[in-house]
């Protein structure tokens, strides 16, 4: 089943949405898992379960399992696999409004890569929207310049490799199935898991308790008590990104990125309520500049690519 290449703005925009509202509410759980299972064994678990939930989905008749491109589908897989393992290993160290404002800066490195791998141009006010989201993210993330912390580097880290990905999704990738490009990203995200929980299993190395060693910790057997927040990261994961693959490939990738915000609402909300997560009024104000360097991008590259249509 080929991927239907119709452009649908709207259709873009709720997908985003509902997406963001999901992977606002599970990636919360990933604080509760890192208390007794490590990151790699996280992935390679959560893969396991969501690849016959994915199969259903092509059973469904959503999409095949096959690409066409293979290399173009790998190579996507592996930067968002590289993404994702930065951002959760964010989540287990920081408050999640600090790892989605560092993932988050992802609209930035597009434009970035863009003009100076792709050769486009950049105007002034594509200028001011990379200043305005750079001052948003340093406001969020809050790094001390004394002394400097690995762990602010990850969030930021994910947000480069993501809009690597990002890029090949709508540039290489829109005529994949959907269930095609969820069932490499899985297949990748849980083989890097295996691989790495192998490797700190069989050269483990010195890893605190909790939270604080969810990176380094090799393979748990008693999965208990983390095993029914890795059953919702699961499933709610494989409709979550089936929504976002779908709508970059029936939207503009510069118009769906600005719904990609709406994540930092429903994510830090639920934090709060749940988990009594706090912003101060520095971080919401640097939200508030991320989002709206985001939106400024968005609206530049409409007006682009409008300009473009009528010429």
């Amino acid at each position: 089943m080929q991927a239907d290449t119709t452009t649908s703005p709207v259709l873009a925009s709720a997908l985003m949405v509902a997406a963001m509202a999901i992977i606002g509410v599970i990636d919360n759980v990933v604080i509760l898992l890192a208390e007794t299972v490590g990151l790699w064994q996280f992935h390679f678990m959560r893969a396991l379960l969501m690849l016959p939930l994915i199969v259903g989905l092509s059973l469904l008749g959503l999409g095949g399992m096959r690409p066409q491109r293979w290399g173009a589908v790998t190579l996507r897989s592996l930067l968002i696999t590289t993404a994702m393992f930065f951002y959760f290993a964010s989540l287990s160290m920081m408050p999640i409004a600090q790892a989605l404002a560092g993932l988050f800066t992802s609209p930035i490195f597009v434009l970035l890569i863009s003009s100076f791998a792709l050769g486009q141009k950049i105007g002034p006010w594509r200028i001011l929207a990379v200043l305005v989201g750079f001052s948003g993210t340093l406001l969020v993330l809050q790094p001390n310049p004394v002394e400097f912390d690995m762990r602010s580097v990850f969030p930021v880290a994910a947000g480069f490799f993501y809009a690597l990905s990002s890029i090949m999704t709508r540039t290489y990738c829109a005529r994949e199935s959907t269930v095609a490009m969820l069932a490499a990203m899985v297949i990748t995200l849980g083989l890097s898991g295996a691989v790495g929980a192998a490797l700190f299993s069989v050269a483990p190395v010195a890893t605190l308790d909790g939270p604080d060693g969810f990176v380094t910790r090799g393979w748990v057997w008693e999965v208990g008590p983390a095993l029914p927040w890795i059953v919702v990261q699961a499933v709610g994961s494989t409709i979550a990104v089936f929504m976002l693959i779908k709508a970059y490939q029936v939207g503009e990738t510069s118009y769906v990125a600005v719904f990609e915000y709406s994540v930092m609402i429903f994510g830090p909300l639920f934090a709060f309520v749940a988990l009594g997560q706090t912003l101060d009024l520095m971080q919401v104000s640097g939200i508030v500049l991320i989002a709206a360097a985001g939106v400024l991008l968005g609206w530049r590259a409409r007006r682009s690519s409008t300009r473009q249509r009528l010429a």
